[in-house]
């Protein structure tokens, strides 16, 4: 599976086209089902498991990975928020592989904090939604079954207190099929990174839905988006496995041009090992879920893996002298991928600020 899952990741990046053999192969394993219960065909894994497949993934595609992490954290929203009968007849289907959920959370000018939402869900006179806006970078636009929407479903009080978190009053989250009349991706977005993610825009146009499909109460998608980071799954560990990745194409590089037999590579190895050992182990606390604050961890092993990912891209780059300059050199794209989760939501600079914030409590 790896070789197929690396040979995707490469035939992808040259393309820039959505990474479809990859995806077949998530469904083929199982791995789409990690995150959901036993009773609803999944296989139970805690956040601690979910970190891990998603490194190993991240280890030959990060594309993929990132699409795996979308399904999980959309699945598990469903599992923790939705209705019985909401669960009953979404979550076999996401456990099996059947169906790819993905998050539309971003919109341009909504800021990193998602605070400014032109996606709008008004109230029908049959009790259903009527949704209309545009979210960007969504991945696996064009590839999921179903989306889960972020839109403004009402007006934050005039005397409500100030909010400087993720997400605002107001807000409320719908579960939208592909197939549903007024839901239009668009995957003409060219990253620079992530290039097999299907990472795109999606559009909503007089797009109605039942009220079945909103995904906890009126107005609380805030506390839900809260809620996620106490769940310990974290897109750091996309970053572990691209810096496994990194250092594992080092040692090679070393190994095969005889450059172990000097101390100096040897010792730059090491440093380099170091903060693929840091990065790692934050991501392990934030899945094991020990902390005082697994929030906290959570947001701190986001920030710290996706930076010394970066790092840890860089010093292998110039390990790799001139070989790494080559655009054939895989450490090209870990560079290009890497760069990509300390942008994804929360980015690097909200994580500061989210951590900030609890000093004021």
């Amino acid at each position: 599976m790896r070789e197929r899952l690396a040979a995707a990741a490469r035939d992808a990046d040259a393309s820039g086209e959505p990474d479809r053999p990859a995806l077949a192969l998530l469904r083929e394993t199982g791995l789409l089902g990690l995150a959901l219960p036993y009773e609803y065909g999944g296989t139970g894994a805690d956040a601690h498991g979910l970190n891990s497949a998603v490194a190993q993934v991240a280890q030959v595609n990060a594309s993929a990975s990132i699409m795996l992490f979308q399904h999980y954290a959309v699945s598990r929203r469903i599992l923790e928020h939705g209705s019985p009968a909401l669960r009953r007849r979404l979550l076999p289907q996401l456990a099996r592989g059947d169906w790819l959920a993905a998050s539309a959370w971003s919109e341009t000018g909504a800021g990193a904090n998602k605070k400014q939402l032109s996606t709008i869900a008004r109230r029908t006179p049959d009790g259903g939604w009527v949704l209309d806006g545009a979210k960007s970078f969504t991945t696996s636009a064009g590839l999921a079954d179903i989306y889960l929407v972020l839109a403004q479903t009402e007006e934050p009080a005039p005397d409500a207190a100030p909010d400087t978190g993720y997400g605002s009053a107001g807000q409320t989250f719908f579960l939208i099929p592909a197939d549903a009349p007024g839901l239009i991706p668009d995957t003409s977005m060219r990253l620079t990174g992530m290039r097999g993610s299907a990472t795109g825009f999606v559009s909503v146009q007089d797009c109605h839905v039942p009220d079945t499909a909103r995904l906890g109460p009126v107005g609380a998608a805030a506390s839900i988006i809260a809620g996620v980071r106490d769940s310990g799954a974290t897109l750091g560990a996309v970053s572990v496995g691209l810096a496994e990745a990194a250092l594992a194409l080092a040692h090679r590089h070393a190994e095969r041009r005889g450059l172990l037999a000097q101390q100096a590579v040897r010792h730059r190895l090491v440093d380099i090992a170091g903060e693929v050992e840091t990065a790692r182990a934050v991501v392990e606390r934030a899945g094991r879920r020990t902390a005082d604050d697994p929030g906290i961890a959570t947001l701190h092993s986001k920030l710290v893996a996706s930076s010394a990912a970066e790092r840890v891209i860089n010093a292998v780059e110039r390990l790799l002298g001139s070989a790494g300059y080559v655009a054939s050199n895989e450490i090209n794209r870990y560079g290009r991928d890497a760069r990509a989760v300390a942008l994804m939501g929360p980015t690097n600079d909200l994580c500061k600020e989210l951590v900030s914030l609890t000093w004021n409590r």
